[in-house]
């Protein structure tokens, strides 16, 4: 749990950054969200976009223990665990009411273009979800001459478009459409026994 006014502060933001987007989220806001002072948010960070900065940081250092962890402990089976971190995004998106979005993903299209040092943040925390997935895909038996990390861009292309989807539709159909695919075409590479 964030106890320190730099982590209430980086926490408050990444909450209103998810839930009212950057641009929306106003510095008096994650004043008021973290309980502090603005001469407190301005002792650590000279501006938002370096408030953002330290989101973004704290997102990439999350990723591992939040996302993959628990899903890759669940699931032994390589493939499983891809399809167990997938399964956890559909939970997001019913427990949300479907008002879930990965935050980065919206990060990317709302500051992605106006802010190079989130662009490559963003980049960063997107290149960490796709190695994760790749070490999933590695163990696994796929065909020779299957790559994993060209493959792991796909599987996160798959994810971002059913959670979008689905969040405008208000429904699950469209994600689990998108997975029931991923798994048909993730099971064809899958080599034959010997």
């Amino acid at each position: 749990m964030a106890t320190g006014t730099r982590e209430r502060i980086v926490a408050a933001a990444m909450q209103l950054f998810w839930e009212r987007g950057y641009g929306e989220a106003g510095i008096a806001d994650v004043v008021a969200r973290a309980g502090v002072r603005s001469g407190s948010l301005y002792h650590f960070f000279e501006s938002k976009e370096s408030l953002l900065v330290a989101v973004l940081e704290a997102y990439q250092s999350a990723l591992i223990p939040h996302i993959f962890e628990p899903p890759f402990r669940r699931e032994r089976e390589p493939l499983e665990r891809v399809f167990a971190v997938l399964a956890d995004y559909r939970e997001r998106l019913l427990t949300t009411d479907f008002r879930y979005r990965c935050p980065i993903g919206s990060l990317a299209l709302e500051v992605g273009p106006v802010s190079e040092r989130a662009r490559v943040l963003i980049d960063a925390n997107f290149a960490a979800w796709r190695g994760a997935i790749a070490a999933a895909l590695r163990e696994a038996a796929l065909v020779p001459g299957t790559d994993p990390e060209s493959l792991a861009t796909f599987v996160l292309t798959v994810m971002e478009g059913g959670v979008m989807q689905s969040a405008a539709q208000r429904s699950a159909a469209p994600f689990d459409a998108s997975i029931a695919h991923l798994r048909a075409y993730l099971m064809s590479l899958v080599a034959p026994a010997r």
